[in-house]
Formats: structure tokens, C-alpha cells, sequence
């Protein structure tokens, strides 16, 4: 049963900090999805609702999407339709339900790094950026690396803006389930990227992959068939759940041919 002794809605990004920081057992809190299906004995939830923290905008460059920003804003967004085509709506339209998506945000999801997130595979295959409190921009890549010690508040995230073919693809057992797999290719003016998640540890680009297919100056099935078998030997495949590591590197090889072949057509 999760129990919560405080709440605060904190009026600054150093007063959220300062409380997480300074107060023991205190936790940030984004839609409160996931977090309602943990059972912990919280002291503080810090909500940051007041932080103007909810929006998607342009710049010259980039475009950028603050950490509050829900699922549903996200999925029907014209500006990230603009730039990124249908990548980042396809990645959250299976995730349960409307009224789901209305709460569950882009800071809830990226943050604690969850190795079932859609969205975070399909950001992985663009030039993202997370921009924290504390430790200031970093590529996404560089984030998920990164050890997390819960003491650190999302802001944003930065996009940059660029012409880009892209396709998403995932696998559930039913409607509105966790993913088994989920891939993203992407491809612009500096090559392909190929992300793939749910392995089911977070999602991890396929460098070797992305190698293989910018070496190649067209790519037909045969090409992608072959790299898709890279990408299937160079990840690494866990078992839960819902399936083995065995059953995840199988459906590896077909979601990443299939999206390779959507972006060339």
C-alpha cells in the first residue's frame, strides 16, 4: 500500500529541489501513474504542478517540451507532428486509455528511466536533450547512463529541429498492455538511428546497426534483414513476464526490418 505523510506544490524550481534534497524520504511527483502502483512509505511527495512546467514550444533550433507535459498533450501535438512526423504520437497512442494519458507526463516517464517506456525509445532515436535542475543538459543517451540517485528534478526535454523519416514499432500481448519490444529508426541528413526498449531493461541505441546502414548507400529488404540480425546480436534480451529474452530477440529481427523498410519507402 503506498502511504504518503506530506504533500507540498512548491511556487519555485529551487524550493522543489531544496525540499527534495533537504527532507529525507521525499519524492518528486509527476502524473502519479506509475507511483500508485508502488507500495512505499513516502514522507514527502513534491508535486509540481505550479511550475509552469506543462507546455510544448518552438524555437529557432529546437522544440521543447516541459516535464509536466502529459501523454494525450504530446500525442496530439502539430508542432512534434511537424518536425517528427507521426514517431512520437505512435510511441504513446497504445499506452491504455484517453483518461490515462491526461496525467501521466513526459518528466514521469523519462526520469526514473523505466525500461517498459515507449516514449523513451522513440526520443532516443532523435537529438534529444533532458535539461535537469542540478546537472544541466545532457544528450538523452548520456542520461540513461547515467546513475540515478533520485536527487535531481527534469525540467525539460530539448528536440532538435530537423527533417526526419522515422517509424515506431511495438509488440503487446493485448490493447493497452506493457510493450514486449518497442523499436524506433529514424533517419535525416547525419544517417540512421535505431533504438530499441522494453529488452526489457531500458532502451539502448544500436550503434553497430546504425553503422551498417549508413555504410550502404541504398537500402533494399536484403540490407535491412541484415540489419536487423546486427541488431538482434549486438543487444542484449532479458526475460519477465511477459516474455523470454529468447522471444524478445526473435521479435527484435522482424519490428526492426519492419521499421527500417517504412522509413526507406
Amino acid at each position: 500500500m503506498l502511504m504518503i505523510n506530506d504533500y507540498i506544490r512548491p511556487k519555485s524550481t529551487r524550493e522543489a529541489y531544496e525540499l527534495l534534497t533537504n527532507r529525507e524520504n521525499s519524492q518528486v511527483i509527476g502524473g502519479g501513474a506509475f507511483l500508485r502502483l508502488s507500495s512505499k512509505d513516502i514522507d514527502l511527495i513534491i508535486d509540481l504542478c505550479d511550475l509552469d512546467l506543462n507546455f510544448i514550444k518552438e524555437t529557432d533550433t529546437a522544440v521543447e517540451i516541459g516535464a509536466m507535459t502529459t501523454f494525450r498533450e504530446i500525442e496530439k501535438s502539430d508542432i512534434l507532428k511537424k518536425y517528427f512526423g507521426n514517431l512520437i504520437s505512435d510511441s504513446v497512442r497504445e499506452i491504455v486509455g484517453v483518461q490515462f494519458k491526461n496525467y501521466v507526463t513526459v518528466g514521469g516517464s523519462i526520469y526514473p528511466k523505466y525500461g517498459f517506456s515507449d516514449l523513451i525509445t522513440a526520443l532516443l532515436a532523435l537529438e534529444c536533450k533532458v535539461v535537469l535542475y542540478k546537472s544541466g543538459e545532457m544528450r538523452l543517451e548520456d542520461y540513461l547512463k547515467e546513475k540515478i540517485d533520485g536527487k535531481d528534478i527534469l525540467i525539460k526535454i530539448v528536440l532538435a529541429k530537423e527533417s526526419t523519416l522515422s517509424s515506431y514499432k511495438s509488440l503487446r500481448k493485448s490493447a493497452g498492455d506493457f510493450s514486449i519490444l518497442n523499436v524506433a529508426v529514424t533517419k535525416n541528413k547525419n544517417g540512421y538511428k535505431v533504438a530499441v526498449g522494453a529488452r526489457p531493461e531500458a532502451a539502448m541505441l544500436a550503434y553497430e546497426t546504425a553503422e551498417f546502414l549508413n555504410s550502404n548507400s541504398s537500402v533494399n529488404e536484403d540490407i535491412a534483414l541484415k540489419a536487423a540480425e546486427i541488431c538482434c546480436e549486438s543487444l542484449s534480451f532479458g526475460s519477465n513476464y511477459l516474455a523470454s529474452s529468447e522471444y524478445r530477440k526473435e521479435l527484435c529481427r522482424v519490428l526492426v526490418k519492419r521499421a527500417i523498410m517504412e522509413v526507406v519507402k
